[in-house]
């Protein structure tokens, strides 16, 4: 009767082990750089992918229209034009660190989620701020 319970208990705790460390192997997602995309394009080419830069400034073209955010995408070494379609984050600007889920196409990352980076320090109004404080203090967040 031991025996059973010991093969019972140690079946369940390999199931539990598999899931939890096999599992997170495979549902880990990572972002490339510009960089890594241009070692490896072949690779890459047609694939579903993150890739994570800085938005080079001056290259950021939003048509409103036909809602299309075209940017370049730098990490400071290689760069790599993106598309995205949508509209952008209200965070997103020049200089920005942003991370784009999309595939490499002819040469353009068309991305399909944007991802931005945001401050690390988060300030609440304080009681009986004016708005107009209030809105000093999210302009300064942008």
């Amino acid at each position: 009767m031991r025996g059973k319970y010991l093969l019972g208990i140690l079946v369940i705790l390999g199931a539990l082990a598999y899931m939890i460390f096999g599992g997170l192997g495979q549902n880990l997602v990572y972002f490339l750089t510009p960089s890594e995309y241009l070692q490896a394009q072949d690779k890459y080419q047609n694939r579903p992918v993150r890739l994570g830069g800085l938005v080079k400034p001056g290259t950021v073209q939003y048509d409103k229209d036909r809602l299309e955010l075209r940017f370049v995408l730098t990490d400071g070494v290689a760069e790599v034009p993106v598309l995205h379609k949508g509209t952008p984050p209200g965070m997103f600007k020049e200089g920005q660190g942003v991370v784009v889920e999309g595939r490499f196409r002819e040469g353009v990352f068309q991305g399909g989620n944007l991802l931005v980076k945001h401050s690390e320090t988060y300030q609440p109004p304080k009681e009986g701020w004016t708005p107009e404080e209030v809105r000093k203090l999210i302009e300064e967040a942008k």
